[in-house]
């Protein structure tokens, strides 16, 4: 499943699906998949994601990863949480200063 969240103010945003929920989870919100944010309670949706964020970048990472994992590592390196919620933040900022509402709604599934 992908979520893809949209505003007035700035370019659709397209996440995986378990990406997408916990972001919406980071928001303050359920993990219901199609909703929406009142252009009112952006900021503060906005402000628990940059928090959330914040928690998470400081967060100590784990290295106990066997020869095998850390080969297939340099060849794809993980993208994290904080990148991951890059363009989201941008969709949330600029729904901020426009006064736009944020909707998001499930829109299909990938092959594995």
């Amino acid at each position: 499943m992908l979520i893809t969240f949209k505003c007035k103010a700035y370019a659709n945003v397209i996440l995986f699906g378990d990406i997408g929920l916990q972001m919406l989870k980071m928001m303050g919100h359920s993990g219901a998949v199609n909703g929406a944010i009142l252009a009112s309670d952006v900021p503060a949706a906005l402000k628990q994601l940059k928090a959330a964020i914040d928690i998470e970048r400081s967060a100590p990472t784990i290295e106990e990863r066997e020869d095998d994992d850390e080969e297939q590592e340099m060849i794809d390196p993980p993208v994290s949480l904080v990148h991951r919620a890059l363009p989201l933040i941008e969709l949330l900022s600029a729904a901020e200063k426009q006064s736009c509402n944020v909707m998001w709604e499930a829109t299909g599934d990938i092959a594995p």
